[in-house]
């Protein structure tokens, strides 16, 4: 891919100089129609080479395009600036009642989802007997 850029490049270049060569002449670009500029003062004209002025063109061109698309294009890039500030919202939202509803309410539901690895809550039953109670005998 980087090499049919550098192909792309090379070959616009190419025309572009091609065209700069072929048209070195002066020209004079005016701002106003047959000597209009003459009764707002000044000198509303400028004599520049034919390849610049079409190079200029070009651009002024590519700006207006891309300036039109951008305004074209606003009430897309708001639109989706509303959906992904309600998407975050909904998020949040689905993340807290997770939180909230992640503890189990039951006991039992408590200690079958408790981690394998923690120590037991309660202590295993000791070989010894608990305080006050009474056993039989042993023989």
């Amino acid at each position: 891919m980087r090499f049919l850029r550098l192909i792309f490049i090379a070959a616009l270049a190419i025309i572009l100089i091609a065209v700069a060569l072929a048209n070195r002449d002066i020209v004079t670009l005016s701002a106003f129609p047959a000597n209009f500029g003459q009764y707002l003062g000044g000198r509303w004209s400028v004599d520049l080479p034919l390849f610049l002025v079409i190079f200029l063109a070009f651009a002024l061109g590519m700006l207006a395009g891309l300036v039109w698309e951008w305004l074209r294009e606003s009430h897309i890039r708001r639109e989706a600036r509303t959906h992904a500030f309600r998407a975050a919202q909904l998020e949040n939202e689905v993340g807290h009642l997770r939180d909230r509803h992640a503890a189990p309410k039951d006991e039992v539901l408590a200690i079958l989802d408790r981690p394998k690895s923690a120590p037991p809550a309660v202590p295993l039953a000791s070989p010894e007997p608990a305080p006050g109670t009474t056993l039989p005998a042993t023989r």
